[in-house]
């Protein structure tokens, strides 16, 4: 495995400040052109929100070399839930719905030389489709289209997440310095119950 220390999406760190809550759209649509980062008019690359087991730098690493970090953001009015039964991993897995009242912290990375396409493929071997139904809010309030992945199926009610996914989770919020408040919250996924 090549060494991800090198990878450009280590370079930047994330930093502090306030952020303000913001209205999110309603629904979650299938993806069917990613939004690209346009820089003089040129396409750059495709802005993705990771808050999958995707946002571990190994575990992206392993799908793809070209991801490169830009900043931490959240998506406002919305909410992580459990719906995904999948046979690789003991426990329910991760995904995103509009929801008042919520909101759900990850990492935006830009992508490019077909990223895009190994994570569509990793994330669909995991239940979810790609979507460009919500925005991404970084810290000082600026919204951003993004590419992210979502269960397209409504669920009635969640299921006990895998605590091994949710490991992999809380290292990458760790790593990316996601907000204390949030990978606390992420690590009661990953905590033994107390009855």
């Amino acid at each position: 495995m090549p060494d991800i220390q090198s990878h450009a999406y280590h370079q930047r760190r994330p930093h502090d400040g306030m952020f303000p809550m913001d209205e999110n759209p309603a629904g979650i649509t299938t993806m069917l052109r990613p939004k690209r980062v346009r820089r003089g008019g040129r396409a750059l690359s495709t802005l993705y929100f990771a808050y999958t087991a995707l946002i571990s730098p190994e575990r992206l690493e392993s799908v793809t070399a070209d991801a490169e970090f830009q900043f931490i953001a959240h998506l406002p009015e919305t909410k992580l839930v459990f719906p995904l039964a999948n046979g690789k991993w003991e426990g329910s897995l991760p995904s995103v719905r509009a929801e008042a009242g919520n909101t759900v912290w990850g990492a935006v990375f830009a992508l490019s030389n077909g990223a895009l396409e190994a994570i569509d493929e990793t994330e669909a071997g995991e239940g979810r489709a790609p979507t460009q139904a919500f925005r991404a809010v970084d810290r000082e309030g600026r919204r951003h289209p993004v590419v992210t992945h979502a269960h397209v199926d409504e669920v009635a009610h969640d299921r006990v997440p895998s605590r091994e996914y949710m490991r992999l989770i809380v290292k990458g919020g760790r790593h990316w310095g996601l907000p204390t408040g949030w990978v606390a919250g992420l690590e009661e996924y990953v905590e033994d119950p107390l009855f």
